[in-house]
C-alpha cells in the first residue's frame, strides 16, 4: 500500500495526475476526472466530491441516475457521449446546479421529452449530435435561457423547428448539419425570433425548397454555413435572395456543386453587409462578367478548388473592398486564360493566393491595379515563361509587395534585374525550383529592403564574391541542398551581409572553404552546416593546419555540424563562441575531444554528440559546458565504462536536472566485456573513489614505463651490452669450451664461400688471424689447399683438419653450383656422421628461411643461436661481431 501511495504522489507531482485507489479514473490538477474508455457500466461513486468536470465518454452506460451524480454537486462539465443512454432524468440538473456543459452525443435519444432540461437553467453548451433524433415534441429547450451553443447535427430531423414558441434568446451558435432537412420555411425558424443567434449551420442536408421569408424571422443573424449540399444555381440564387435585409456578413457555400456563376446569382445580397464569401470546392468553370457587382462590401473571397477557364478585367468588377482573394487551384490547367489587367478592379487586395495552378502565363500587365498587394503566392504553380526577366513582375512595381512566394513554380533561371521593381520586398521564396546558374549579383539588384531569401532545394547555385552585393539588408539566407559551389572565395560572398542572422548551407557536400569565409558575419545567430564534407578542414594533417572557419561568429547562438565526417576537432574550434546555446555535432566520427574545447561555452543549453565514437566523458572536458546544460544528446556512442573514462559522467547523469532523452536505451557500455550492454547511468562509481585503484594504476604505470625503456635500451644498445658481457666472460673464463674428445685440428675453421665473396673474406675474416690474441687459423682454400692434389681430395682432407666450418651465406652462395652441390653437402654430411656441432653461419644479407631451405636444405632452427651471426651495417658494431665469432669458434663440437 505504501508503494501505491508513493506512485500516486510521484504522478501528481510530475504530471498533475493522480489515481484513485481501487478506481481506474485519473484526476488532473484542474479537478477533471477522466473516466473515459474504461468499459464502465455504472457511475463511479468514489471520486473526489469537489471535481468540476467528469468525462464518462466511450463507456457502456445504459442509465444516468441523477442520485448517483448528486455527490458531485460542483460539476460544471459532464461528458457522457458515446454510450447507450436512451433516457434522461430531469432531476439530474437539479442535483447538479452548477452544470454548464452537457455532452450527450452518440447515444440513443431518438426523442427529446419536453421536461428533460427543465432544471438545466445554467446550461451554456448542449451536445445532442448523432442520436437519431427525428422530431422535437413541445418546447424542451424553453428553460435554457443561458444556452449559447446547441449541437443537433447528424440526426434524422426533417425540419429546423425546435419548438413552437420563441426561446433560446441568448443562443449564439446552432448546428443542424447532416440531418434530413429538405425544406426551409418561415414557420420552422420562428422559435429563433428575437434571438441573438450568430451562426447557423445547415450543411449536408438534402435541401430542395426555399420558401419566402425563411431567414427573415431570425434575429441578429450573422453567419450562414451551407456546405456539402446539392444546390443548383436556382436554389443558390433563392438562398441569396432570402438573405436580403438580414444581418448576415459571412456566407459559406462550399462544395454545393455550383458549376456556373451568372450575373444574377448574388443579386439578393446587395442589401446585406456581406464581408466573407466562400465558394470553394464547387468546380466553377465560368464566371459571367459583373457577377460580383452586388457585393460592394466584400472583403474576403474564396474561390479555391474550382475550374475557372478564363479571368478578364470584368470578372472581379465591383470587388473594390476585397482584401483577401484566394484563387488556389482555381484555374483550369488546360484552357485557362488570364487576361491582362484582370486584377485592376481589386485596388485593396492585400493577399493574393494563386498556388497550385498550372501554366500561368505572366506578362508585364498581369498584376496592374493591385495597388495594395503586399503578399503574393504563386507556389506550386507552373509559370510561363520559366525564366524570370525584368518584365515578369514589372506590373507589381507600384505595389507595396513585401512577400513573394515562388516555391516550386518551375523557375529555371533568374535574369539580371528580375526583381528591380520590387523595392519593398522583404521575403522572397524561390525554393524547390530548377535554378541552375552562377549568381553574379545583378540578378538581385533592386531588392533594397530584402530581409529573407529562400533558395533551398534548387539544382545548382554557384556563388561569386559579388553574389549579394546589392542585398546588404539580408538577414536570413537559406541555401540548403543546392549543390552549392564557390567560384571565388576571396573576398567571401558573405562579406557584405553584415546584418545576416540566419544562414543555412546544409546538404551541399561542401568540402573546401576559407578560414575567413564567415569572419564579417558578426550578427549571425544561427548557422546550419550539417550534411557536408568538412572533415578534412579540421584535421591536424591538413596542409597549413586546421581551418578554423567559425572565426568571427561572436554572437552565434545555434550551430549545427551534424554529419560532416569529423574525426578530429581542434582545441580552438569553438573559441570565441561565448553566446552559443545550441551545438549539434551528432553523427560524426569524433572519438577524442580536446580538454579545452568547451572553455568558452558557458551559456550552452543543448549539446548534441549522438552517434559518434566517444568512449570517454571526462570532467576536464565537459565540466564547464555541463554546468548550464538543459538538454543533452550523447546516445549511440561506444562508451568505455571504466573509472577513468565514465565514472564522473555516470555520477552527473544521476544527479543532473538536465533532460537526457533515451538515457536507458542509448547510453550503453561497450567495454570492458563485463559491463558490455549495461546502461551508463547504472555504472557503480563508488569503487572509483578508493585509493587502492589509484596506487595500482601508479605501480602498473611505473612498471610499464620501466619495461618500455628496457625494451628500447635492448633494441638500440643490446649489441653493446652483449659485447661487453662476452668480453668480460671470456677474459675471466676464456672463450674455448672443454672438448672431452682429444682431437688435433690444424685449423680453427674452414671457410666455405662463393667465389664472388672472396674479397669480403680477405678483408674481414683473414685479418683476424694476425690481429687477434687467440691465435686463430682459418683454412682458406685459395691459400691453404695442398698443391698437386685434385680439388675434391684437397677439400675433403682440409675439412677433416678443421675444428669448425664457416658458411659465408649470401645469395651468391645460394647460386654457386659448386658450393651448393658438393661443398655444403659434404660439410653437412661430415658434421652429421661425426655428431659434431661444428657449423657457423655468417649472414651477409637478409635471406628468408624458406629460400635457405629450398637451395641448400638448411634452416636456422637446426643451429644454436650463438652459431648464427649477422654482419652488422654499422661499423661501430664490427668489434661486437668479432667477439661473437670468437665465442662461436670456441664452443664445443659435442652435440648436447
Amino acid at each position: 500500500m505504501g508503494q501505491l501511495w508513493l506512485s500516486l504522489h510521484i504522478l501528481n507531482t510530475l504530471y498533475g495526475i493522480s489515481l484513485v485507489a481501487g478506481n481506474p479514473c485519473t484526476i488532473t490538477k484542474d479537478l477533471t476526472a477522466d473516466c473515459s474508455h474504461l468499459k464502465l457500466s455504472a457511475i463511479p461513486s468514489d471520486l473526489p466530491s469537489n471535481i468540476k468536470a467528469l468525462d464518462l465518454s466511450h463507456n457502456q452506460l445504459k442509465k444516468l441516475p441523477a442520485a448517483n451524480l448528486s455527490i458531485y454537486d460542483q460539476l460544471e462539465r459532464l461528458d457522457v457521449g458515446f454510450n447507450t443512454l436512451h433516457q434522461f432524468e430531469p432531476a439530474l440538473c437539479e442535483h447538479l446546479p452548477m452544470l454548464k456543459t452537457l455532452n450527450l452525443e452518440h447515444n440513443e435519444f431518438t426523442k427529446i421529452s419536453e421536461n428533460y432540461f427543465t432544471f438545466c437553467i445554467h446550461l451554456t453548451e448542449l451536445h445532442l449530435a448523432s442520436n437519431g433524433i427525428s422530431n422535437i415534441n413541445g418546447n424542451p429547450f424553453e428553460k435554457l435561457e443561458n444556452l449559447l451553443f446547441l449541437d443537433m447535427s447528424h440526426n434524422k430531423m426533417t425540419s429546423t423547428a425546435l419548438g413552437n414558441k420563441q426561446q433560446l434568446m441568448n443562443m449564439k451558435e446552432l448546428l443542424l448539419n447532416s440531418n434530413k432537412i429538405a425544406k426551409l420555411d418561415k414557420e420552422a425558424f420562428e422559435f429563433l425570433a428575437n434571438t441573438s443567434l450568430q451562426k447557423l449551420d445547415l450543411s449536408s442536408n438534402p435541401l430542395k425548397e426555399i420558401n419566402p421569408g425563411c431567414f427573415q424571422t431570425i434575429g441578429s443573424f450573422a453567419v450562414l454555413v451551407i456546405q456539402n449540399a446539392q444546390l443548383d444555381p436556382q436554389l443558390t440564387e433563392q438562398i441569396c435572395s432570402e438573405l436580403a435585409h438580414t444581418g448576415v456578413h459571412t456566407l459559406s457555400l462550399n462544395n454545393i456543386r455550383l458549376s456556373k456563376i451568372h450575373n444574377r446569382t448574388f443579386k439578393g445580397l446587395a442589401d446585406t453587409k456581406l464581408t466573407v464569401l466562400d465558394l470553394s470546392g464547387n468546380s466553377v468553370s465560368q464566371i459571367d462578367n459583373d457577377s460580383f457587382v452586388f457585393l460592394p462590401k466584400l472583403e474576403i473571397l474564396n474561390l479555391e478548388n474550382n475550374d475557372i477557364s478564363r479571368v478578364n478585367p470584368r470578372t472581379f468588377k465591383g470587388l473594390s473592398k476585397v482584401r483577401v482573394l484566394n484563387l488556389r487551384k482555381s484555374f483550369s490547367s488546360k484552357d485557362f486564360k488570364l487576361d491582362d489587367l484582370s486584377f485592376q478592379p481589386l485596388p485593396n487586395v492585400e493577399y493574393l493566393n494563386m498556388e497550385g495552378n498550372k501554366l500561368i502565363a505572366i506578362t508585364e500587365h498581369t498584376f496592374i491595379g493591385l495597388m495594395s498587394l503586399n503578399n503574393l503566392s504563386l507556389s506550386d504553380s507552373t509559370l510561363q515563361p520559366s525564366t524570370l526577366t525584368n518584365r515578369t513582375f514589372a506590373s507589381l512595381s507600384q505595389s507595396p509587395l513585401y512577400q513573394l512566394n515562388l516555391t516550386k513554380s518551375g523557375v529555371t533561371k533568374i535574369e539580371n534585374g528580375a526583381f528591380s521593381g520590387l523595392t519593398h520586398l522583404q521575403v522572397l521564396d524561390l525554393g524547390l525550383n530548377q535554378i541552375d546558374q552562377e549568381v553574379s549579383g545583378h540578378e538581385l539588384q533592386g531588392l533594397a529592403n530584402i530581409d529573407m531569401m529562400y533558395l533551398s532545394y534548387n539544382r545548382k547555385i554557384t556563388l561569386t564574391s559579388n553574389s549579394f552585393i546589392f542585398v546588404p539588408s539580408l538577414k536570413k539566407l537559406y541555401l540548403r541542398k543546392t549543390a552549392l559551389t564557390f567560384r571565388d572565395l576571396k573576398p567571401s560572398p558573405f562579406k557584405v551581409l553584415q546584418n545576416l542572422t540566419i544562414l543555412d548551407l546544409s546538404n551541399n557536400n561542401i568540402a573546401n572553404i576559407q578560414e575567413d569565409v564567415f569572419e564579417s558575419l558578426s550578427n549571425l545567430r544561427i548557422l546550419s552546416f550539417e550534411h557536408n564534407n568538412l572533415a578534412r578542414l579540421w584535421k591536424k594533417a591538413n596542409p597549413g593546419g586546421p581551418v578554423l572557419f567559425l572565426k568571427g561568429l561572436n554572437n552565434l547562438e545555434k550551430l549545427s555540424l551534424l554529419s560532416n565526417g569529423f574525426d578530429e576537432i581542434p582545441a580552438n574550434a569553438f573559441k570565441g563562441l561565448s553566446k552559443l546555446k545550441v551545438l549539434d555535432i551528432g553523427e560524426n566520427n569524433v572519438d577524442i575531444l580536446p580538454p579545452a574545447l568547451f572553455d568558452d561555452q558557458n551559456s550552452l543549453i543543448l549539446l548534441d554528440l549522438h552517434k559518434n565514437l566517444i568512449t570517454s566523458v571526462e570532467q576536464d572536458v565537459f565540466k564547464n559546458v555541463f554546468s548550464s546544460l538543459k538538454n543533452l544528446s550523447m546516445g549511440g556512442n561506444p562508451y568505455d565504462c571504466t573509472c577513468e573514462s565514465i565514472s564522473w559522467f555516470a555520477s552527473w547523469l544521476n544527479t543532473t536536472n538536465a533532460s537526457v532523452p533515451l538515457i536507458h536505451s542509448q547510453y550503453i557500455c561497450n567495454t570492458p566485456a563485463r559491463f558490455h550492454g549495461i546502461s551508463v547511468d547504472t555504472f557503480d562509481s563508488s569503487p572509483c573513489k578508493e585509493l587502492a585503484p589509484f596506487r595500482l594504476f601508479v605501480s602498473t604505470f611505473s612498471l610499464t614505463l620501466v619495461f618500455i625503456l628496457l625494451v628500447l635500451l635492448i633494441q638500440f644498445q643490446g649489441w653493446r651490452i652483449q659485447f661487453y658481457w662476452t668480453v668480460s666472460v671470456n677474459r675471466i673464463l676464456g672463450f674455448k669450451e672443454i672438448d672431452p674428445r682429444k682431437i688435433n685440428f690444424d685449423y680453427d675453421a674452414y671457410i666455405i664461400h662463393a667465389r664472388k665473396d672472396i674479397s669480403w673474406v680477405e678483408r674481414h675474416l683473414i685479418p683476424l688471424e694476425s690481429n687477434t690474441g687467440s691465435r686463430l687459423q682459418f683454412c682458406f682454400e685459395e691459400r691453404d689447399l695442398e698443391a698437386g692434389k685434385s680439388n675434391l681430395s684437397a677439400f675433403v682432407d682440409a675439412l677433416k683438419l678443421s675444428r669448425k666450418i664457416i658458411f659465408v651465406v649470401t645469395r651468391n652462395l645460394l647460386n654457386d653450383a659448386w658450393c651448393k652441390r658438393f661443398k655444403i653437402h659434404h660439410a653437412l654430411q661430415q658434421a652429421i656422421e661425426e655428431s659434431r656441432d661444428s657449423i657457423i653461419l655468417i649472414f651477409l644479407e637478409d635471406i628468408p628461411d624458406y629460400k635457405l631451405y629450398d637451395t641448400i636444405h638448411l634452416r636456422r632452427g637446426m643451429f644454436k643461436s650463438r652459431c648464427i651471426l649477422h654482419w652488422p651495417d654499422q661499423m661501430e658494431r664490427v668489434k661486437a661481431f668479432h667477439q661473437r665469432l670468437k665465442t662461436a669458434l670456441g664452443t664445443t663440437n659435442i652435440v648436447k
